[in-house]
């Protein structure tokens, strides 16, 4: 990709090819890639999914 150099997304596709490259640098197991980019979605998921629970508890006590 050709970002702008500097660029908010610059920035983040530096970092995630220094990610990645790391693994590949330190011949990690593919699977073992896989597993930890599916275990940060799904952390990720997780937080998102509490942070609804919570607002949408918030919702109710206000409208009650």
């Amino acid at each position: 990709m050709n970002y702008k150099p500097y660029s908010q997304e610059w920035h983040r596709y530096r970092y995630l090819k220094e990610a990645v490259d790391k693994y590949l640098d330190d011949y990690v197991d593919n699977d073992i890639i896989m597993r930890d980019i599916l275990d940060i979605v799904c952390d990720r998921q997780e937080r998102a999914h509490a942070e609804y629970h919570r607002l949408e508890d918030l919702e109710l006590k206000l409208r009650d």
